[in-house]
């Protein structure tokens, strides 16, 4: 059996389904990505969040600003550049960020330990796969 897109997207999205943490935070999934955006890439500051949620600058900096408001991000002067102002998650948005996006470890795990060995190994090897091709996709 070859694997399809579409196919891909339902185990996945019934992976996360099931496994994901209960959400304790309100937040707006236009936060979770901008959240993302800082976490995965370096030296964010407010163009690039603009340009990654297709937003203008005064937009973006509005939703930034009600970000650091709630204490997730906060912004600091680039080290190499002083005019440049980027973002940090704080570890409030470490936190809201992972309970938003991530499996719950205490059931992957539970999962991870009814698999065989053979089984495991499947698992990590496509998953390291799919992320790598992943982080190439532009």
């Amino acid at each position: 059996m070859m694997i399809n897109g579409a196919e891909l997207n339902k185990f996945w999205t019934d992976i996360y389904y099931w496994l994901h943490y209960p959400h304790k935070e309100k937040v707006t999934h236009q936060v979770i990505r901008i959240l993302q955006h800082v976490e995965k890439k370096d030296s964010i500051g407010i163009n690039e969040v603009a340009l990654y949620i297709n937003v203008s600058h005064n937009t973006a900096s509005e939703h930034v600003k009600r970000i650091i408001k709630k204490g997730y991000l906060i912004k600091e002067r680039d080290p190499f550049d002083e005019r440049k102002v980027i973002l940090r998650l704080t570890d409030l948005g470490k936190e809201v960020l992972f309970h938003n996006t991530s499996l719950n470890e205490d059931k992957l795990n539970r999962i991870l330990n009814e698999l065989s060995n053979n089984e495991k190994e499947t698992v990590e090897q496509a998953l390291k796969i799919l992320s790598e091709r992943a982080k190439q996709c532009l």
